[in-house]
């Protein structure tokens, strides 16, 4: 990553990071708490909102063809993702994007893999209504909550009216803010834990430091408060984003170039990785970043004590540790 770049990431995740910064403790603590900060609980919401919005989150009935639900590519039981490179659309094909994990999506600043959105309303509502998605629309909508059990009762007891777009994206976003997995090792190392870290997970984390992942990967949720380019330098171990090579240091990115820095919060059991969902393998897709977007080639070891780190950010959802579904499904 050259200088300028390096320099815009630090400083836009600085704001968040300097508000939790603590006084005292080691150098390397306070540069920690600088550059990080412990998940929270979620806040106190309505218990039925969060009811009914996670009632329609897993219901069919939100797309046109009431094939998939929010919950065929945000799987709660597998990350909050799905195991396909891209997510699968109203119409069975495959869309162009990786399905991020709506875990902690309320902790992002910006939403989707372009980034483009700063509000979970604006982004429910573009997957609803979007034809590569759910290819919905609010009158559809409207009459197939108002017509069916138990939503038409549910709403005019949460609400006092029948469906409509306000109180449906109200109900769906108070169900994602509720989604916070809090408490990961990290979390209590943060929170001055000194037994929450192996030495070579604190190894780990020195390195993810000291190579400037943490430059982009900072604040609360290690991400998710920036975009940035994907493919700064050119990767001589396998083709660019565009198939192409990549542009030249220095060269301003384009839109297309650019993407929403993902959170790595669960990013253990998040997998496959990158917009494209192009590689399975954590250790590989941490290769992969130091060549393409710090220009190095990161020693195996030095892979090896980073994953181990990346795996202490795993978090508890409805109190207990989430668990990586390779090893949690039955064969």
């Amino acid at each position: 990553m050259n200088r300028p770049d390096r320099l815009r990431c630090a400083l836009a995740g600085l704001g968040t990071a300097l508000l939790v910064a603590p006084v005292g403790g080691s150098a390397t603590e306070v540069r920690e708490r600088r550059t990080f900060a412990p998940l929270e609980a979620a806040a106190a919401l309505d218990l039925d909102k969060v009811a009914l919005g996670r009632k329609l989150f897993s219901d069919p009935i939100l797309s046109r063809s009431q094939a998939i639900s929010c919950a065929s590519c945000h799987d709660l039981a597998r990350g909050g993702t799905v195991s396909l490179s891209s997510a699968i659309a109203n119409d069975g094909k495959e869309h162009g994007f990786n399905a991020p994990t709506v875990f902690n999506v309320a902790a992002n600043y910006l939403l989707g893999w372009r980034g483009t959105h700063k509000s979970l309303e604006v982004l429910n509502e573009k997957v609803l209504l979007d034809p590569r998605l759910m290819a919905a629309d609010w009158s559809l909508l409207a009459d197939r909550l108002d017509q069916g059990r138990p939503y038409a009762s549910w709403f005019r007891r949460i609400y006092g009216r029948k469906a409509d777009r306000t109180n449906v994206l109200d109900a769906l976003v108070t169900f994602q803010r509720s989604l916070v997995t809090a408490n990961s090792r990290f979390d209590r190392h943060l929170r001055g834990d000194a037994s929450a870290l192996t030495p070579s997970e604190r190894k780990g984390l020195q390195l993810f430091m000291s190579y400037g992942c943490a430059s982009c990967h900072q604040g609360v949720n290690l991400g998710g408060n920036m975009r940035q380019r994907f493919g700064i330098f050119s990767d001589p171990a396998g083709p660019s984003v565009n198939e192409t090579a990549s542009p030249p240091v220095g060269t301003p990115a384009s839109e297309e170039d650019l993407f929403r820095v993902p959170s790595l919060r669960n990013v253990a059991i998040t997998g496959p990785y990158f917009h494209d969902g192009r590689v399975d393998s954590l250790s590989e897709a941490v290769s992969i970043m130091g060549r393409r977007q710090l220009g190095q080639t990161l020693a195996p070891s030095d892979i090896e004590a980073i994953v181990a780190f990346l795996n202490t950010l795993t978090g508890e959802y409805d109190g207990r540790p989430l668990e990586n579904p390779a090893t949690s499904i039955d064969p």
